[in-house]
Parts: structure tokens; sequence; C-alpha cells
């Protein structure tokens, strides 16, 4: 054994204590940084100086994770998992998406389905420019089939990624896919995913966060009394949920911004369903997750969105947002008088056809 254990210090062969990560990028010059995103932010964990031509960056890290390869400079990111072992990125520095690393078994894992999902970006944006041209050249029914065609592309991404978190339950790469899918998931669907993943996994954050927020969903799922809250109106009122529900048979509780290009998509829509059928009980209560007040207020007479409207200006930290587990917007949820979530997230024609159900 003691034999053993001192060939292993003269050759090499003991497996490293923490991470090595060699970067020897064209261009590069001044310092190379290694961040992680926490709550929003890029937050710097190693630092390295460009030395002839090479940065190498030295640490531990508790377990693989996905972090951004950033150059004193520029405003580019590149994505590696870093894991403890001896690694080695290349590329340019003017194109920091499009690194080569070597050396990381998990991030070989990672890349091959990055570059399956990048391909598939390839398609879909090579088809939805195909898309536009129809659309400008007045052929609305080849524009159509185009379209299609490139939902099914994308929606075949998301396949790709929630096939990968089924087959691949212990991968230290899993998380990543799984965050990027949960918003569509129900969260029933969600819950079986996560509670079927490696326990090993427990200890990564965006895990941790899909726990806390299927928590949340579960709060907030259909059949459930919609959690109450106050937040302020324009004019800086208190205005509390459960007083504007109580006024209608059925209320659409709607989380929106200024700043959000679906969300003014879709605004035409509810104020049209809210226009014809707001004589038979239908109210909406709309949510801004806005942090600018002029914005917000142009945006709801802009739209002519006339109905109770609440913000706290927080943007993405707005409270209500949280509690009802909102990380992407539009997002909406159908009450009715005593509070009890009916649907979620209607959209177009299905939020017209709900309303149009409870309100004949």
């Amino acid at each position: 054994m003691l034999f053993a254990a001192l060939l292993g210090v003269l050759f090499g062969c003991t497996k490293p204590e923490g991470y090595q990560v060699e970067v020897a990028l064209n261009g590069a010059s001044g310092k190379v940084f290694l961040e992680q995103r926490r709550d929003g932010n890029f937050v710097p964990v190693d630092t390295a100086e460009v030395v002839d031509g090479v940065a190498v960056l030295k640490g531990k890290v508790e377990f693989p994770d996905m972090y951004y390869l950033s150059v004193e400079g520029s405003n580019q990111k590149g994505i590696l998992f870093v894991e403890n072992v001896v690694m080695k990125v290349t590329g340019s520095v003017d194109s920091l998406r499009f690194i080569k690393v070597s050396g990381s078994p998990v991030n070989d894992e990672y890349q091959v389905i990055r570059e399956e999902l990048d391909q598939d970006n390839k398609a879909g944006m090579a088809k939805y420019q195909e898309y536009q041209q129809a659309l400008q050249s007045g052929d609305t029914v080849n524009a159509s089939r185009l379209m299609e065609e490139v939902k099914a592309i994308f929606d075949g991404q998301e396949q790709k990624l929630v096939g990968f978190v089924k087959n691949n339950k212990s991968s230290w790469v899993t998380p990543l896919f799984l965050t990027q899918v949960q918003q569509s998931m129900e969260v029933e669907a969600l819950d079986s995913l996560v509670n079927g993943l490696d326990p090993k996994l427990s200890v990564v954050p965006a895990v941790v966060d899909m726990k806390e927020r299927i928590a949340k969903l579960k709060r907030v799922a259909v059949g459930q009394t919609a959690p109450d809250f106050t937040q302020n109106d324009p004019e800086g009122n208190p205005v509390k949920l459960s007083e504007v529900y109580a006024k209608n048979a059925y209320t659409l509780i709607d989380f929106w911004a200024a700043w959000c290009g679906p969300c003014r998509q879709e605004n035409p829509n509810v104020v049209a369903v809210y226009n014809d059928y707001k004589s038979k009980g239908f109210g909406v209560f709309g949510v801004s997750l806005d942090q600018d007040r002029e914005r917000w207020l142009k945006a709801i007479e802009d739209d002519k969105l006339d109905w109770p409207h609440v913000s706290d200006l927080k943007y993405w930290q707005n409270e209500a947002a949280s509690l009802y587990g909102v990380n992407a917007i539009p997002a909406n949820f159908l009450v009715d008088r005593n509070g009890t979530i009916i649907a979620r997230n209607l959209r177009e024609q299905a939020l017209r056809d709900k309303v149009a159900e409870l309100l004949p």
C-alpha cells in the first residue's frame, strides 16, 4: 500500500484535490474571471492573470457545477462545468460562447447535448426566416405551415431536455436542463422529475430552488385558495386581492409588465375578453413586475387596461410574484368569488373559451 501511494506521488496518478483550469484564448489579456450566477448577478469566484497568453485558475468545488468564463474588457461569457480535475479551455476572446473545454467528463456530457440544441436553434431560426419572408410576400398559407415547423423544432428541443433528465437522473448536468424546461411543466410532472433525481444532486442550488418553487406551486394549484396579498395601486393606495375577487364572479389575476413583449402582445386579448364579459361578472386584477412607475402607468393607458392595478415596483423581486411562484410572464390565475383557483396560465383563445364556459 505504501509503495503504491509513493508511486502515485512520483508519477502524478493521484486524484487532484481541486480544479485547475488552463485558459488559452486568442486575444486575451489582463484578467480572466470564473463566475457563477447568484440571485440574478454574476459573482466572481476565481480570478487569474493572463501571462504569455495563458491564465490558470485554481481552486476547489464542492461538486461539479456550471460556471461562466469572462475576460477583462469583454462583455461576452462562456459556459463550462467545473469539477476537481485538470481542464483546458481554448478559443477566442471575441467568441467566448464557442470555447472548447477538455479534461472534464461532466463538461463533455454537457457539450454533447448543447451542440444538439445549437443545431436545433440554427434550424429553427432558418425556418423562422423563411416564415418571415412568406409573411412579407403575402403567402399566409405557407407562412402558417412554416410557423408550425418552427414550433415543432423548438418543442422537440424541450422533449430532448426532458428525455435527458429522465435518462440521466444522477448527472450533474441534469439540474441545468431541468431548470430550462420547468416553466412549461405542470407542478405534478416537475415534482415527479425532481423527486426522481439522485439524492447527491440535492446540494445543487438549482435543485434546492426547484424544490422551493414546487412547494409554492402546490399552494397555488387548481383547487387551492389563492394566497392573499396587498400592494399599492398607481395612486399609492393599498389594494387587497381578496377584496377585489369578492366583487366578481371570476377574476383573472394577471402578472405582467410594461417591458414584457409577450405580455403586451397578450393584452389586447385580455381586454377583448374583459369587455365582452365584465357585465356578467368577469374581472381582471393586474399585478405588474415593473420598476419604472411612469412606464407602468403609460402601458396601462396605451393598452387600455381598464381594471384595478397594483405593483410594489420591485421588478422580479415583486413579492406577490414570489408568493405565487411566478418566474416568467405573462402568467395568470383565474379565481372564483371565494378565491378558489379555477385555472391558470390561460392565454389567447383558451382564456375566452374558459370564461365563456363559466359565464355563458
